[in-house]
């Protein structure tokens, strides 16, 4: 937070104790010209619609409940954050106390982590123990995006098939989760235009045994040759180790239908699995690639 800012919420803070603190004194009691007659209350003089007001002070108990508060302002924005820049005594931060609140709960859970050390992915994933604390941890991390059941969603892989843009093994899965992935499809308009982004549609139905129509087809595989073929490979069955999609399973992570992958050569596509590796330690990150590894084998 910058100087300014950080004066400007001081100030702020500093005007408005002080205003209604001024405002509670200053009307505790109206000075009344007239003196009141004999029998009666003081009164204030004001009227409204007929009814008079009294010059009663305000309760007791309520004035000095409401210092009480103000006392407890001044002593909170002294002990913790509150004061512009100013972090308070106790050092008190709101990551700070996350943090800490993290890392008890990795010292209580290692110890059941620990028990699975040793064991393999393969042998995670047929561990009932280790197949439950797998699936919170998906719920928990990702579900979000993958859905409850790993189905994915547009945009988001299904983890439940046996399709994997960067590979199905448990090293390849466990990469996946520790480092993320982002995939980049560039937009390819302006180099082949709109009759080359319909000729490769046409082809890529083709080879995925779809209704085409056979003369855009054949040129459209021209098209492929030159332009496509450096990542999805000549017989367009993808590349794991750049992460380029299988053109001819029809599994698409945009959607099928002819307008959507229109859109994805037209305009490109980016993806991004974000990194695990400062979220989760190990021993979590182990459970859920054992987890994820079985529910393609499901």
């Amino acid at each position: 937070m910058s100087t300014f800012w950080s004066a400007w919420i001081i100030v702020i803070f500093v005007v408005t104790v002080a205003g209604v603190c001024w405002v509670l004194v200053a009307n505790r009691k109206v000075i009344v010209k007239e003196k009141p007659k004999d029998g009666e209350a003081p009164k204030t003089g004001h009227v409204y619609d007929g009814i008079e007001e009294y010059d009663n002070p305000l309760p007791g108990w309520w004035f000095n409940m409401f210092v009480g508060t103000v006392v407890f302002a001044g002593i909170y924005v002294v002990l913790y954050p509150g004061l512009g820049n100013f972090p308070g005594v106790l050092g008190w931060t709101s990551t700070g106390q996350w943090q800490e609140q993290v890392t008890k709960a990795d010292e209580r859970f290692e110890a059941v982590y620990s028990t699975f050390e040793g064991q393999s992915i393969e042998e995670l994933a047929l561990n009932p123990q280790a197949f439950k604390i797998g699936r919170r941890l998906f719920g928990n991390n990702c579900a979000v995006c993958h859905g409850s059941d790993g189905g994915g969603g547009y945009g988001f892989p299904n983890l439940s098939d046996d399709d994997w843009l960067y590979g199905g093994t448990p090293e390849a899965i466990e990469a996946s989760i520790i480092h993320g992935r982002r995939g980049a499809m560039p937009g390819w308009l302006a180099v082949i235009g709109e009759g080359g982004v319909n000729q490769v549609t046409e082809y890529l139905f083709q080879i995925g045994g779809h209704e085409h129509d056979q003369a855009l087809a054949e040129a459209g595989g021209k098209v492929y040759a030159t332009f496509c073929v450096a990542c999805h490979g000549a017989d367009a069955s993808g590349n794991q180790a750049m992460g380029a999609p299988n053109l001819k399973d029809d599994v698409w992570l945009y959607g099928r239908s002819p307008e959507l992958i229109k859109t994805s050569i037209r305009s490109g596509r980016q993806g991004l699995m974000p990194a695990q590796k400062e979220m989760l330690l190990e021993s979590k990150i182990r459970l859920l690639t054992s987890y994820v590894y079985s529910l393609s084998r499901q």
